[in-house]
């Protein structure tokens, strides 16, 4: 039986800072504009892909609340907003504690296993 789902919003009303930071170029771009803001021609000046290659990745990274762009006369100027990286870190850290409660457990199953050889030896 096939079924079907419904989504009421658009595709790219769904996107989130993992899809943004998924591409190596958007990676780039926001290590760029951390430094400063930049405007679109500034920022594809950094790349051999396309000027629409970058318009498209802008549009990637301002739809993930990552860039902000700003109408400043006739230039659109891009600004980071790493705030939202938050959430990539929120996600890691909860793996974090789920790998740091793992080795704790590994280490004390190795102590168990030196303790049991020293008594062996004696």
């Amino acid at each position: 039986m096939l079924t079907l789902i419904f989504v009421s919003e658009p595709l790219h009303m769904r996107r989130d800072v993992f899809q943004a930071v998924a591409d190596p170029n958007r990676r780039a771009i926001l290590g760029l504009l951390a430094q400063k803001p930049l405007n679109l021609n500034q920022v594809a000046e950094h790349f051999s892909v396309s000027r629409p290659a970058i318009s498209q990745h802008m549009k990637v990274l301002k739809e993930c609340g990552l860039v902000i762009i700003n109408q400043k006369g006739r230039e659109r100027v891009c600004e980071a907003k790493m705030e939202k990286l938050g959430e990539i870190w929120d996600w890691l850290f909860a793996y974090r504690q789920f790998w740091h409660e793992r080795f704790d457990k590994l280490d004390q199953v190795l102590k168990d296993i030196q303790t049991k050889r020293e008594d062996y030896g004696k």
